[in-house]
């Protein structure tokens, strides 16, 4: 009986954390290469960061990102878990809000999420109203046209997966490099 739980146990083991890990893996790596490593994006040979994480950006001449609860540690995903009524929470949106109307004086209507966080502090994407938002104080602090950010950000639109899932995007670190690109910064 214990010779035959033993044998049972070394099957499994070498099945379900040798060799599944082993396939799947392989499988991932050779179907889904960049997936599987990251979606990490490269200037030349130096990784950037990936497009799956937002990154703190604080340049006038970039778009800024979502907030992070997590002070965007990879580390340490995590949301702020504050009930949108409650004080403390109210108080961090009214200083969000202060400080992106600081860099953004002319801002009327402020989308949602540039002053929220994500649930997992790392939403690595803007709605485009939120890019758009951001458009103005770019142009006065690069010297490219509003009109030509504007259709930078409308190109770089990702819309919802499938035709229904999710809604449209766009990526905070692709935006930035195209834009730097496009600045020659």
């Amino acid at each position: 009986m214990t010779l035959t739980a033993i044998r049972v146990s070394v099957t499994l083991m070498l099945l379900c954390g040798l060799m599944y890990p082993l396939i799947t893996t392989g499988l991932a790596q050779a179907l889904f290469p960049k997936q599987a490593n990251g979606s990490l994006i490269q200037s030349g040979d130096v990784v950037i960061g990936s497009e799956l994480l937002a990154q703190s950006v604080t340049s006038p001449k970039l778009f800024h990102p979502r907030a992070s609860a997590a002070k965007y540690d990879p580390t340490a995903s995590a949301g702020s878990n504050r009930a949108v009524a409650s004080d403390d929470y109210v108080k961090e949106i009214k200083e969000q809000i202060a400080e992106l109307k600081k860099d953004n004086p002319t801002l009327k209507d402020i989308p949602s999420d540039l002053v929220t966080a994500s649930g997992s502090g790392f939403d690595p994407d803007l709605s485009p109203e939120a890019a758009k938002a951001q458009i103005l104080r770019i142009s006065k602090t690069t010297g490219i046209a509003e009109r030509q950010i504007e259709q930078l950000v409308d190109s770089l639109t990702q819309s919802r997966q499938l035709g229904i899932f999710g809604e449209p995007r766009v990526n905070v670190l692709a935006l930035n490099m195209a834009l730097l690109k496009q600045a020659k910064l």
